[in-house]
């Protein structure tokens, strides 16, 4: 299995594990869904780089999170950014034989959305470093 396919994985079991996390979402999804009501979170885009040295096989995965809501103000969806965060920053392993050697958030942002998508969006960008345990 590819770095980038475990990382994503991971990550979307370690969100869905979190109860309180997952007590103020309707649903958290892999990629954009047909339908759902807010608020939700999408596991977005995922791009994976080499991140190795003599002898480690390494990638640097960097994954997208974003929650939706439509309230009138972004009160109800900071907290749960918040709690992203959390999660994703104490993940510790990927699976298929790799270890999370850090996670970091790059950058998040809180924006109004206009148009259908009416309501909040956040986004939590993230890098991860993964190494291949040997064995």
């Amino acid at each position: 299995m590819s770095a980038e396919i475990a990382a994503r994985a991971a990550m979307i079991a370690a969100l869905k594990g979190d109860m309180a996390l997952m007590d103020g979402l309707n649903g958290l999804f892999d990629g954009a869904p047909d339908r759902a009501a807010a608020p939700y979170a999408v596991v977005e885009e995922c791009q994976g780089a080499d991140w190795g040295a003599k002898g480690i096989e390494g990638r640097e995965v960097r994954l997208s999170i974003s929650l939706h809501d439509m309230g009138e103000t972004p009160a109800r969806i900071a907290p749960l950014l918040a709690r992203v965060d959390a999660v994703v920053s104490g993940m510790a392993e990927a699976g298929g034989g790799l270890r999370i050697v850090t996670a970091q958030l790059l950058r998040s942002r809180i924006a109004r959305q206009a148009g259908r998508e009416r309501g909040w969006r956040a986004i939590a960008d993230y890098r991860l470093r993964v190494v291949r345990e040997a064995g």
